[in-house]
């Protein structure tokens, strides 16, 4: 699997999907998804925050077929699930570091099946039940300071 978007890997996001801009996600680009996937989970999270990991998105149960999450948009379709981010919503929030340069993994997960997981759960939960149903996984990582 492949994960694009409008900056290259380990390069700059651009403001506009920061807290300093308008705070909105950027289009990402998933190619090459195994046939037999059932569905499709992303993360986003900033492993250099001060507390540690701090996660910015989380997302799943949208379809295998995605190609392109639009900018400012979630996947449309049955069952996609926007879960608990660690600003304490259920959406996307954009890179906002305290001081220094942090990284912004997004990563994109096919799994073999649909997930049974309430959108008040999070990064941690969301793990918890894909383990053992992970067929693939890319991840892109943009910098921001």
């Amino acid at each position: 699997m492949q994960l694009t978007s409008v900056f290259s890997n380990n390069q700059a996001i651009p403001s506009k999907f920061t807290c300093d801009g308008g705070n909105v996600n950027p289009e990402l680009n998933i190619s090459g998804v195994p046939k037999e996937a059932k569905g499709l989970s992303l993360i986003v999270d900033d492993p250099d925050a001060p507390s540690g990991d701090f996660v910015h998105w989380v997302m799943w149960n949208f379809g295998p077929e995605t190609q392109q999450i639009k900018e400012n948009t979630i996947p449309t379709g049955v069952g996609t699930v926007v879960g608990k981010n660690d600003f304490g919503n259920n959406e996307y929030g954009g890179p906002c570091p305290p001081s220094g340069t942090h990284r912004y993994q997004f990563t994109v997960y096919a799994l073999d099946k649909k997930l049974d997981l309430p959108a008040v759960s999070g990064k941690k939960e969301l793990l918890a039940v894909m383990n053992g149903h992970i067929l693939a996984e890319t991840k892109l990582t943009g910098k921001y300071r």
